[in-house]
């Protein structure tokens, strides 16, 4: 009878554990009263410009979140606001490559960086707001713009990756 009774308090036990608390596939720690989301366009401010860049990351990062929460992505009035602007676009050598004689040193490698400032507002829990900048780099080898769309997309990755885990998992 006590081992049934033991048994029983542990099955109890571990329901009640597991019960009250919240397991996520992805690692994210989405606040139960957190719903909807309204993720504003973030406009290029940047001293170089690509035409695409503003639509290309405000779209990765709404995709981020709709495939990673259950938050519903919304215009207007919402539980909490993702705004900002991409306030760094920049390309530059990493490391030189020599040349002949009378030739200029060229670059044999070069990154480029963007850099994002964003700012989470979420008013149910003030301590889980935010306002902060994220920069991200690629290293390419080459001309850039046969490789700059490509580059874009993997950097829009890292940073709404960034933004996701500082929103969201708190890291």
């Amino acid at each position: 009878m006590t081992k049934k009774l033991f048994l029983l308090s542990v099955a109890t036990s571990l329901v009640m554990l597991f019960n009250s608390c919240s397991v996520s596939l992805n690692g994210s720690a989405v606040p139960k009263e957190l719903k909807t989301l309204n993720i504003q366009y973030f406009e290029n401010t940047a001293p170089l410009v690509v035409n695409t860049l503003s639509q290309s990351f405000t779209e990765a990062l709404k995709n981020r979140i709709r495939t990673q929460t259950s938050i519903s992505i919304v215009r207007g009035e919402a539980d909490a606001t993702i705004s900002g602007a991409i306030t760094g676009y920049s390309y530059a050598p990493i490391s030189i490559q020599a040349t002949n004689n009378n030739t200029a040193p060229i670059a044999g490698a070069s990154r480029l960086t963007i850099t994002v400032t964003v700012k989470f507002t979420y008013d149910k829990d003030k301590k889980l707001s935010f306002e902060q900048p994220f920069s991200k780099s690629k290293d390419f080898t080459g001309d850039i713009a046969s490789q700059e769309q490509q580059l874009i997309l993997d950097i829009n990755k890292q940073l709404t990756d960034d933004i996701f885990n500082k929103a969201f998992n708190n890291w």
